[in-house]
């Protein structure tokens, strides 16, 4: 009698450690798409900002462009010209941000960075571990109840 109660009692230790291993599982799966959720949202908040910076800058460029050449044109200054050079150059870094290509040849080269430099990539102190942070954690709160005495 006690084989069996054994036996099921192995059964049920086994669908349970099933159970959870299928919940930490659908846990880290939605973990994983709300990061990637998230990362979307910012990254939909940037382009969004470079628009409506690209509305601002690109207004103060005409603005820019039309006085200096007016002014250039007026006073036979050929040199008013000179600051239109690098408002264009920031103006199209904007554009390209905001409308062209610019984020797909950055994600370009950060894989290829990641591929082939990933040295550069690493943490200052390698990558936290449990047992760093529990540490600075324990430190914490040893420094905090030492304070309130």
């Amino acid at each position: 009698m006690g084989f069996l109660l054994s036996k099921s009692m192995d059964a049920n230790l086994k669908k349970q450690q099933e159970f959870m291993l299928h919940n930490s599982r659908l846990q880290l799966e939605r973990q994983m798409m709300m990061q990637n959720q998230m990362r979307e949202r910012q990254m939909a908040m940037q382009i969004a900002r470079s628009r409506e910076f690209i509305k601002y800058f690109g207004t103060f460029f005409a603005v820019a462009f039309t006085g200096l050449t007016v002014g250039a044109l007026k006073r036979k200054k050929p040199a008013l010209l000179a600051p239109i050079l690098p408002l264009s150059f920031i103006f199209a870094y904007q554009m390209d941000g905001a409308y062209g290509t610019l984020i797909h040849r950055v994600r370009g080269e950060a894989e290829c960075i990641m591929a082939s430099e990933n040295h550069r990539l690493d943490l200052p102190h390698g990558t936290p571990t449990f047992d760093s942070i529990e540490k600075a954690r324990r430190a914490k709160s040893s420094l905090a109840s030492f304070l309130e005495r």
